[in-house]
């Protein structure tokens, strides 16, 4: 069965992850209307050659237009106007970085096939213990349908039997109609004890009442002290690279629940204020208990929609969907509310108003700014897959001071009447705290902002945090800088790397607090840069040019030199590994390989390359650099010296993937070309210089195994100077070749 067919059929759960996944920069409508195609493509492959990719892209394209005739065959007006706005869309977005758009539905994918073998594994290990929030909502749910089709009807029917068998009794009475005393003695006993019977039911509803609304307390308390509060705190996380948000479903069906229960506890009071003005006593328990139960439930429901109204999904540019809460002046962001008591009486009555900085007293000294276009909107279900929500869109103007620790804060108010109680709710929602920019280039700095901020607290109305910035343990901090990487790529960071990492911030103190400012500020290690725009330019570099090999582990990435001499110290010569240049700001990569001296005089020699930047990297990928590079010594012949990828994979095994395909290799020159181009074609590679001493007699050409077993029985020395033998005389008899083949003077 197609992977998409697969999904629609799970819980609404797991649905809610997978709609996740979907926003404004790749919609779900595509990934409906295109599934088969989109399931079709390696997209993993097509978002590492740029050419592919744009082939791709245009390829989409074409199949959009084809939905668009589909639709225009079946007259459905509206369908054809979202496909021609989602192709404009996607245009704007990827015409000019189509494998942007490729990484998108590679991850989507791969997210939607977790999320499969998640539902697969609970399935075969059972459902597991239940939670308390779902035993509650189960008694509740049995409490208020018990009342609904047992207690209240029966009520009612008892009532009325005894309304009608005491209206006989009174009419016999009067008319004596041939019912003897001993017979209407026995009429009236029978009366009596229904009206008894009559006044312990109606006891017993009142106090079925009474227990209903303390289970929906205890559901209640529960929700808005514990399960609330949790998913914030998991947006959160998720917000700043952590594990996606829990099903925001799960958290609205609890509170539908609680309010169902609460406007049926309501009606029941009704329906008890009905009988009581049919028939009342004294000590009747309606007239006693209706005041109290009626105030009771409305104040319960009070305090459910007045926590009802929340953030789904915080404010975002769409440029940036893995940036959340950093807001550039000029472009358009999004932010989505949702109201979690989902009655259909609620459709259209919220009237919500976005306000920047509401509660901001102290205006000295802070950047003003103002919602562009509508404030205002309407939520309703048809927009939003069932569930009662708005999604705004807002441009945000642009103030005088450009400050990347200055916190904003968007408020969304609204207003919800009750009819029949003449009640006015309040309702209010907060975002958490954003960082408003005035040029991408100040991204990296606010990102860390927000990352600082909600890695450290949890008040969204904290705007004066950055003040006094908390101190943060290395234990939180490493946690999250892992995301950073696992969000974008397969891969977080593992605990060598990380040591490394803390080394750099901690150096012997691994215990120790790490202040803001040596975080985001200070120079790292007397570099010229902070940490984390160290940590931002690696970020860049890896999603740009380097992520099929971070994923497939090839990068060890972070780690100190020292520790790299310790890695390859007993590894065969030629043996390398890649790591980030600490260096480079702007995020660099470099590989390390390992020499040993033939006669046994020094140590094994380690060289490193000049980092590769961006700007190498976008000319000529690594996996190519790696395949033809060379060392160059004077007289000699130019050779390769990387042989194993650490720890002993060899060269081409390891990257033999990565290397352009037979058809994209260099043609040999052809001559009839070279004379109609006027050109001959090049090839880029790499090319270091070493003294003559260090070329071929340091080379090994045997397996890292032979290396290794050779090793147990003659020194590195006796082994180095037996593989010159076997390297340096080939190497100087194909020198003398080439030089015989050479083109001398005409005899």
């Amino acid at each position: 069965m197609a992977q998409w067919c697969q999904l629609q059929m799970l819980d609404c759960k797991y649905l809610e992850q997978v709609d996740q996944l979907y926003d404004d920069s790749f919609p779900m409508d595509i990934r409906q209307y295109l599934s088969k195609w989109i399931e079709s493509i390696d997209w993993e492959t097509v978002a590492l050659q740029d050419s592919l990719a744009t082939v791709r892209f245009h390829d989409l394209l074409a199949q959009l237009d084809d939905q668009h005739s589909r639709f225009a065959l079946e007259n459905n007006f509206l369908l054809q106007h979202n496909i021609r706005k989602i192709k404009r869309n996607l245009q704007d977005r990827f015409q000019e970085d189509p494998v942007h758009m490729a990484m998108i539905i590679s991850k989507n994918l791969k997210e939607e096939q977790r999320i499969l073998a998640t539902v697969k594994s609970t399935e075969q290990q059972g459902e597991g213990t239940v939670s308390a929030m779902v035993v509650e909502k189960q008694k509740l749910d049995n409490k208020v349908k018990d009342m609904r089709e047992r207690s209240i009807k029966n009520l009612e029917d008892q009532q009325d039997e005894y309304d009608f068998k005491i209206n006989t009794l009174k009419n016999r009475e009067n008319e004596m109609n041939g019912m003897t005393a001993k017979e209407l003695e026995r009429e009236k006993l029978t009366v009596g004890r229904m009206c008894l019977e009559l006044k312990n039911k109606r006891q017993d509803v009142v106090i079925q009442l009474t227990e209903l609304l303390n289970v929906t307390q205890l559901l209640l308390n529960d929700l808005i002290s514990e399960e609330l509060p949790e998913w914030k705190q998991r947006q959160q996380i998720a917000c700043i690279g952590g594990p996606p948000n829990a099903c925001v479903d799960q958290l609205q069906n609890w509170f539908t629940a609680v309010a169902e229960s609460l406007q049926q506890v309501r009606q029941h009071l009704k329906k008890l204020q009905e009988l009581e003005q049919k028939f009342t006593y004294e000590c009747d328990p309606i007239t006693q208990n209706k005041a109290y139960l009626e105030s009771r439930a409305l104040e319960l429901l009070k305090n459910i929609l007045s926590n009802s109204l929340v953030v789904e999904r915080q404010p975002c540019m769409p440029t940036h969907p893995q940036r959340p809460l950093v807001l550039k002046t000029g472009v358009q962001f999004t932010v989505k509310l949702r109201f979690l008591v989902k009655l259909l009486e609620f459709n259209y009555q919220l009237k919500v108003k976005a306000v920047f900085d509401k509660d901001v007293t102290e205006k000295k000294g802070v950047r003003k700014f103002n919602i562009l276009g509508t404030n205002t909107k309407v939520m309703n279900m048809e927009e939003s897959n069932g569930s009662l929500a708005a999604e705004f869109r807002h441009l945000v103007r642009r103030g005088p001071l450009i400050v990347t620790e200055e916190l904003h804060s968007v408020s969304f108010e609204s207003e919800l009447q009750l009819n029949q109680s003449g009640l006015n709710i309040k309702l209010e929602a907060i975002s958490l705290p954003v960082v408003i920019i005035s040029n991408v280039c100040q991204l990296p700095s606010g990102w860390a902002s927000i990352l600082w901020y909600n890695m450290l607290t949890t008040e969204p109305k904290n705007l004066k945090f950055f003040l006094t910035p908390p101190q943060a343990k290395w234990s939180q901090l490493s946690e999250v800088l892992s995301w950073q990487f696992s969000s974008v790529t397969k891969r977080g960071l593992n605990q060598e790397q990380l040591n490394m990492l803390a080394d750099k911030l901690l150096g012997r103190n691994p215990e120790g607090l790490i202040p803001w400012i040596k975080f985001c500020k200070q120079s790292a290690n007397e570099k010229a840069f902070p940490f984390w725009l160290w940590i931002e330019g690696i970020l860049d570099v890896i999603k740009r040019h380097l992520l099929s090999l971070w994923n497939d582990g090839s990068i060890l990435g972070f780690i100190s030199k020292e520790r790299e001499k310790a890695l390859l110290s007993d590894k065969c010569p030629g043996t390398f590994l890649l790591r980030f240049s600490e260096s480079s700001r702007e995020g660099a990569i470099t590989f390390t390989w390992i020499e040993h001296d033939v006669h046994g005089e020094h140590k094994p020699v380690f060289h490193s390359v000049e980092p590769y930047t961006k700007k190498e990297l976008s000319a000529v990928s690594l996996p190519d650099i790696i395949r033809t590079y060379k060392v160059m010594a004077a007289d000699n012949i130019p050779e390769n010296p990387l042989r194993f990828l650490y720890p002993s994979i060899p060269k081409d095994k390891a990257f033999g993937k990565y290397y352009p395909k037979p058809s994209e290799t260099p043609e040999p020159m052809d001559v009839e070309n070279l004379e109609r181009s006027g050109y001959m074609k090049t090839e880029l590679i790499s090319v270091s210089e070493v003294h003559p001493s260090r070329m071929h007699d340091n080379m090994m050409p045997m397996s890292p195994d032979d290396y290794k077993a050779l090793s147990q029985f003659v020194s590195p020395r006796d082994i180095a100077a037996l593989v010159s033998i076997c390297v340096v005389r080939p190497a100087a008899e194909r020198m003398v070749q080439n030089r015989l083949l050479e083109p001398g003077p005409s005899l």
